[in-house]
């Protein structure tokens, strides 16, 4: 029996959100499209934790009176998959911005990574992202690197659970991946919000392709990103994210989530409970209605 949805009172949805779209732009879809069906003037929509564009994912969207536990759900313990392109660099730590330098990856060997993941299992200190939303003195960190100022965030505090490998590729030392013709397509993706292609970006490529899959159970306020510069520095080889996948934000999985493809047709389809009394003063008059 499927179960009538009261959006206004208070809900917590879970979202799949698709590569290079902005979890901005997932809420405000959710919103529009529910204030639409409700036939109200606006419907309190947010988000219990952000993803990057060009990661996918589960991201838990709030209604109503539920956003006052935004807080709560965005404490709970997150796991990600992340695909760490080895022997080169981004400023941005992932695919928004061109490899910047290159590494050697001939040295690294399978007890190496297990050697480098095991230095961040349980509680580390990481120095976030420059391209990041952090604050400071009450500006964002990536505007002051895309106004060519260079900005110095402090470690903070956080707890990473579990940390395991899934898939490894190194050509040099023969450990070769099924996956590597499928991994290589996505590295090459390379598109960032903006247009730009690795086609009109500098023409810096590693001469080998050598990549780290890794499984992460992670505290609130992880950037995978920043862990993957650090994983890289450990190895001698540096790193970047060239994919990331949230599959689990407390005990909400991408099971329980809605693809972000199918967002509308959801919210055409489900059952809506009736407007509230207390919410009938939101209800645009059918007169005004398009």
């Amino acid at each position: 029996m499927e179960r009538t949805f009261d959006f206004l009172s208070g809900e917590v949805l879970a979202f799949d959100k698709a590569w290079a779209m902005t979890s901005f732009n997932l809420v405000r879809t959710v919103r529009n499209r529910l204030s639409h069906r409700l036939g109200i003037r606006k419907l309190k929509v947010g988000h219990a934790g952000t993803l990057d564009p060009l990661a996918t994912g589960v991201l838990i969207v709030c209604t109503g009176r539920s956003t006052k536990n935004i807080d709560t759900l965005q404490a709970g313990t997150k796991e990600y998959v992340a695909t760490l392109r080895l022997g080169c660099t981004t400023a941005s730590f992932d695919a928004e911005h061109p490899i910047d330098k290159l590494y050697p990856t001939a040295h690294i060997t399978r007890t190496a990574v297990d050697g480098a993941l095991n230095r961040f299992h349980g509680t580390i200190w990481q120095v976030p992202p420059a391209y990041s939303a952090c604050k400071v003195d009450g500006k964002r960190a990536f505007s002051y690197m895309r106004e060519g100022e260079e900005v110095e965030l402090k470690a903070k505090e956080l707890v990473i659970d579990e940390l395991e490998v899934l898939d490894l590729h190194l050509p040099e030392q023969n450990i070769l991946s099924s996956r590597a013709g499928e991994v290589l397509k996505m590295a090459r993706q390379n598109v960032s919000i903006k247009g730009r292609t690795s086609e009109n970006a500098p023409l810096l490529e590693p001469p080998t392709f050598a990549y780290l899959q890794i499984r992460v159970v992670c505290s609130k306020g992880t950037y995978i990103r920043a862990l993957a510069r650090d994983i890289g520095e450990a190895l001698g080889s540096g790193a970047y994210l060239i994919g990331l996948r949230r599959t689990r934000v407390g005990n909400i999985t991408l099971d329980d989530c809605v693809p972000a493809a199918d967002i509308e047709d959801w919210i055409e389809r489900i059952d809506l409970a009736p407007v509230p009394e207390e919410f009938q003063d939101l209800i645009i008059p059918n007169k005004e209605r398009i």
